[in-house]
């Protein structure tokens, strides 16, 4: 017994699992043994610059603090230290930075409760000393409720929870510094927004690549061939999607093949799945019973079915989810992905369809990321 212990133990040096440094990026339950000098922040109303021993300073008669005391009336038999600030209010057409840090370090988890029209409020972020965002999109659909409709999601990166609670745990590394703001593009209302940034300001790997997510919508798909995402350009890896889909047509409609154009593919790519539901990892139809069956795991899910009632909600409409954390899609020099929009028509024939679909498309690259196309204004991003 003594010399397989021996065994196992040089085998485990060998392989790094006991490796000298640890910069606590890669956590998982197997690591979390392990100590670190990284240094833990969390960034929100109650502390903006996330400074070491600066939280929950904000003081009822202190007037040179942004958005100051939100909650002074409910506080003010307390005081300061006694829930003074907890949320910020965004204005109609403003956009306010709430988060900001210096590096090297990384995003761990992001919690956000944004109020108001989630199309309408779009979230940017901005890695060290970029002028154009690598994450850029509604702030709904980063979080998979693109449908403005909550709907519980539970999975590895992304989890909503009662009520209308968003959470994020993608590992986002950067070098010098992260920007993250969030526009409010509503012409009439404002917003509230409790949020809370959690980080680590740590040494970054050399080979850690940057987080982007990108947003786009075609409604309706007159091509009957979706582009999730195109003009990708550098080295890097596809982590997942969520597809906003709202079908126009009776029946079936996801016949449609998923396909990964890259490093110069042309007419033909270099993957290309079997159907919809498949690539969503379900199966016929998502049917059980003659009724579609939502599901959420750790990687896949139809998390959200909106039914049609009989009067104004006329359309069906669906949440889907695939995340590539064990199997991500690497390319080196580009990336396209499309998605056909087929269903089903007399005599066993596809049908070639128009639905409303919106992509938001998540991945790792090498910087400079190309530019994103520009948002569209309130109009085509609006839930109609």
């Amino acid at each position: 017994m003594k010399h397989i212990c021996i065994f196992i133990v040089s085998l485990m040096i060998s392989t790094g699992a006991f490796s000298q440094s640890y910069n606590g990026l890669d956590n998982s339950i197997g690591n979390l043994y392990r100590l670190s000098n990284a240094k833990t922040r969390s960034i929100s109303p109650e502390n903006f610059t996330g400074e070491k021993g600066k939280g929950g300073m904000a003081d009822l008669k202190d007037k040179d603090l942004r958005n100051v005391a939100n909650a002074s009336h409910a506080a003010r038999d307390l005081g300061q230290g006694w829930k003074v600030n907890p949320y910020i209010r965004i204005n109609s057409k403003e956009t306010v930075t709430i988060a900001e840090m210096e590096g090297p370090g990384a995003i761990q988890h992001i919690w956000m409760t944004p109020t108001g029209n989630w199309r309408f409020s779009i979230i940017r972020f901005y890695w060290d000393d970029e002028k154009e965002p690598s994450i850029e999109c509604p702030v709904g659909d980063f979080f998979g409720m693109g449908w403005g409709v909550y709907a519980p999601l539970s999975s590895l990166p992304v989890c909503v929870n009662p009520g209308s609670a968003f959470n994020c745990y993608w590992t986002m590394p950067f070098r010098k510094k992260c920007k993250i703001t969030m526009e409010n593009i509503n012409d009439q209302d404002a917003m509230t927004l409790y949020y809370q940034v959690d980080y680590t300001l740590t040494e970054v790997p050399q080979d850690a690549a940057y987080f982007h997510a990108q947003w786009r919508r075609s409604n309706p798909n007159t091509t009957s061939d979706y582009t999730i995402v195109d003009n990708i350009k550098g080295k890097g890896h596809y982590v997942g999607v969520y597809l906003a889909w709202g079908v126009n047509n009776n029946g079936w409609w996801g016949e449609g093949e998923i396909k990964f154009f890259m490093d110069g593919d042309s007419k033909f790519p270099t993957i290309c799945g079997t159907g919809t539901e498949d690539y969503f990892c379900g199966s016929y139809n998502f049917d059980r019973e003659g009724q579609y069956k939502e599901f959420y795991t750790p990687y896949a899910g139809l998390h959200q079915v909106i039914r049609p009632d009989g009067t104004y909600r006329s359309q069906q409409r669906f949440g889907l989810y695939r995340w590539h954390i064990n199997d991500p899609v690497r390319f080196e020099k580009d990336l396209r992905v499309t998605i056909q929009d087929l269903g089903w028509r007399h005599g066993g024939r596809y049908l070639p369809q128009q639905s409303d679909i919106a992509s938001t498309v998540f991945w790792y690259q090498t910087e400079p990321h190309n530019k994103f196309p520009k948002l569209p204004a309130w109009e085509a991003l609006e839930v109609n």
